[in-house]
């Protein structure tokens, strides 16, 4: 039976909202580019064999060079150009691995503070229910509204979890979901999105409120509080 864990790294996406000129993939935590957070804890996990980086087409050399080689990654197997949207890098990371992959690990290379225990509870799970993704619930007051800003409903937030990475999935039915996504060019914000639209349900496991996405300069901020305090 094959038993293996590969990761498809999302590190395609922008700046825009830190307002820099530099993604915010490489940016510095605590003297290391962001990315290279999750690519060590890939790296120094046993069951994962490979590693595939999506990166802006722009960056790949920069990637390859900054990145897989100063660093040393033996399990990154390449860096391989990411498409327009995020689901088309993905796309493309699903299609690059082979098909004796048993579960991925799909995940955004601006998240660099998850852990080993999340890691092992979304596998558990992902292997009894073929999918899985970290979820926290809300803390405030969740409101529906509609476009010119006025309340329509308060939500139950029992029910409303935000949902991080890394999701894991088996493998052979999330590459069924992202073909028939792509056939129908159906869009979705997330990997289990198109999972439970074309396969099935996703079980939500407990996530980490340290397993923030670094967005804003805030973020950059807190990040750096969280790893002086470990």
């Amino acid at each position: 039976m094959v038993n293996n864990l590969r990761v498809v790294i999302a590190a395609a996406g922008s700046a825009t909202r830190m307002g820099s000129k530099i993604n915010k993939q490489y940016m510095l935590l605590k003297g290391k580019p962001v990315l290279t957070y999750a690519l060590d804890a890939f790296e120094d996990f046993e069951m994962v064999d490979e590693i595939v980086v999506v990166a802006n087409p722009a960056e790949i050399d920069y990637c390859e060079q900054e990145i897989v080689k100063k660093y040393g990654y033996r399990k990154v197997s390449g860096v391989i150009a990411g498409g327009r949207q995020r689901q088309d890098s993905v796309w493309a990371g699903l299609q690059y691995l082979g098909e004796d992959t048993d579960l991925v690990a799909v995940h955004d290379g601006a998240r660099p503070l998850f852990s080993y225990k999340i890691l092992r509870e979304l596998i558990t799970a992902a292997r009894e229910w073929g999918a899985a993704v970290p979820g926290i619930n809300a803390k405030d007051t969740l409101k529906s509204v509609d476009r010119d800003g006025f309340i329509r409903q308060t939500l139950d937030r029992s029910t409303v979890m935000a949902i991080q990475t890394p999701q894991i999935f088996k493998y052979p039915e999330l590459v069924s979901a992202y073909r028939l996504a792509q056939e129908e060019d159906f869009r979705a914000t997330d990997d289990a999105g198109i999972f439970e639209t074309y396969i099935g349900r996703v079980k939500v496991v407990a996530g980490e409120d340290s397993n923030l996405k670094i967005t804003t300069p805030a973020d950059l901020k807190i990040a750096e509080a969280l790893l002086r305090d470990n």
